[in-house]
């Protein structure tokens, strides 16, 4: 299935850069990226957008570009948890509840317990292992509640033998209960696609500064820095100890001792745990997620396992600490969630994150949101993605009825015959059911509006997944001057979902527009927004 670019982001750089940005990007004389790896933030189902990124022609992209070197996935593990969040709007906290489709994903999660859990996250694990590189690695997040079940499936797609460490991350938090020890960490599951020697393992990144007692060791200095004197631990040496040595001991056995600098020590090795602060309520990482990483629990993980230009991603994305992370550190980044409101806030995050690199004077890459459009849609209503395009066509044919009924169901309508583009009516007003696969054009209005003048119809809603561009208000307007009240509508994915079509959860939502007003100063323009609907 192929990727439906929605939008293109790019920060415009300088024409001319101090750190010699366009040197790293092919860029345009107004700084904007022309060539080169864009990073991708994918809107849907991780499942889909995962064989798509394995079977599509985004592979041979990645595959150009060293492939895929990283994956970190938080997935939905606090088991019994609603989704719904705080947010901000015009300074009113208010809760965000989750979507519809959040909500169906939620349940096929964890509509059977753990069972439904343990069974999503193995399809989607087999698919992340077919896609990282050979000398790839992936980190699982995760607590107590689904650890020992996690390991289990992980040791069966990665294998034991590529099992490397379970990183306990500690944090402090206030206790709230006093009848158990509080639970104050969670796990990182750490595995690799293979044995392979180049995997990227920079453990340089992961050290820690020595303590204050193992600092005063290193009490003497020389133009060098400081030092302790240690033993060489030479066969048969009168020096019984390895290190606390005096001057005295150096002084009396000059061939037997060497000075220890404590500049030419990296820290203390890495450790399979990590004390790191969850993020701060006055953070500027923060967002409105209750489940956001701190960028410095990220942080660790993207330098430690690649490298400058690498590949890394998450199917679970959220709040986007992880593309955010990676595009602060220079590495290339695919994120992914099925979420609106996670999509636009990554969407957000990153393109405070170019601007702040651009202030900085520091390269950045372009994104593209994607999602998979009408393949997506042709996939929810059983069709074969891999036949050919005519074949998939004659496919729609058959299915056409069932198409239209499905979407009459969710819309609530009642289905009439006799009508060559109308083919419901709800509430006395009649209903126009879009294609799968194409937008709804000015054509297909005119035909409707053909058929209103004939039958002496005036209300008329027109379903659909796409309008054609510049359709919205102006085509309502005209109908209305015509003497036709027409209202354009979306098709909702969730109508896909049978059990949400029952309980009467789907809802179609009024086409949206904005109305802009360009005012141009000299070399600046600025545009103003004069009305818009949602």
């Amino acid at each position: 299935m192929p990727f439906h670019s929605i939008e293109h982001v790019d920060e415009p750089r300088e024409e001319k850069s101090k750190t010699g940005q366009l040197k790293l990007l092919s860029t345009d004389d107004r700084g904007r990226q022309l060539k080169g790896w864009t990073n991708k933030l994918i809107w849907g189902d991780n499942k889909l957008a995962l064989s798509s990124l394995i079977n599509g022609p985004l592979r041979e992209e990645i595959e150009r570009e060293g492939g895929l070197k990283l994956i970190y996935i938080d997935s939905p593990f606090a088991v019994g948890a609603d989704f719904s969040f705080q947010i901000r709007l015009n300074g009113d906290e208010v809760t965000k509840k989750p979507s519809i489709i959040e909500e169906i994903a939620y349940r096929d999660t964890w509509g059977k317990g753990i069972s439904s859990y343990l069974s999503m996250m193995y399809e989607r694990l087999k698919l992340m292992h077919a896609l990282l590189a050979e000398d790839g690695s992936i980190y699982v997040h995760c607590d107590r509640r689904v650890d020992a079940y996690l390991r289990l499936i992980l040791d069966d797609v990665f294998e034991k033998d590529n099992f490397k460490n379970e990183v306990i991350w500690c944090y402090k938090e206030r206790e709230r209960v006093l009848n158990t020890y509080n639970p104050k960490h969670d796990m990182l599951l750490f595995y690799s696609k293979s044995n392979s020697i180049d995997r990227p393992f920079n453990w340089q990144e992961a050290t820690e500064e020595y303590s204050e007692v193992t600092k005063k060791k290193f009490k003497y200095k020389d133009d060098k820095g400081w030092y302790q004197i240690r033993g060489k631990n030479t066969m048969g040496s009168p020096i019984q100890a390895a290190d606390g040595l005096t001057p005295e001991d150096e002084q009396n056995y000059p061939g037997l001792t060497y000075r220890d600098y404590i500049e030419n020590r990296a820290g203390v090795a890495p450790r399979d745990w990590w004390n790191i602060d969850i993020i701060n309520k006055a953070a500027d990482e923060r967002t409105a997620y209750i489940t956001q990483k701190p960028e410095a629990l990220l942080e660790r993980i993207v330098k430690v396992s690649s490298n400058d230009g690498d590949l890394v991603a998450d199917f679970f994305c959220g709040s986007g600490t992880t593309p955010a992370v990676a595009e602060k550190l220079g590495r290339k980044w695919i994120a992914c969630d099925l979420g609106r409101f996670a999509i636009h806030t990554t969407r957000k995050r990153l393109i405070q994150v170019q601007r702040e690199l651009k202030r900085d004077d520091k390269p950045y890459r372009a994104f593209e949101v994607l999602n998979l459009g009408k393949y997506e849609r042709k996939y929810f209503m059983g069709i074969n993605l891999d036949l050919t395009e005519d074949e998939q066509r004659r496919q729609l044919e058959l299915k056409h009825e069932a198409y239209i009924n499905l979407i009459l169901e969710g819309y609530k309508a009642k289905r009439v015959e006799g009508l060559r583009t109308l083919c419901g009516v709800k509430a006395q007003r009649f209903v126009h059911v879009g294609p799968l696969d194409f937008p709804i054009t000015r054509k297909t209005v005119e035909e409707i509006y053909d058929e209103c003048r004939e039958k002496v119809i005036t209300q008329v809603d027109v379903l659909g997944f796409e309008f054609e561009m510049g359709l919205l208000p102006r085509i309502e307007d005209e109908m209305k001057d015509k003497g036709i009240n027409l209202k354009l509508k979306y098709i909702p994915r969730e109508v896909f979902d049978k059990r949400a079509v029952k309980k009467g959860q789907v809802k179609f939502y009024d086409g949206a527009y904005l109305e802009v007003k360009p005012e141009v100063k000299g070399k600046k323009v600025k545009v103003r927004l004069k009305d818009f609907t949602t």
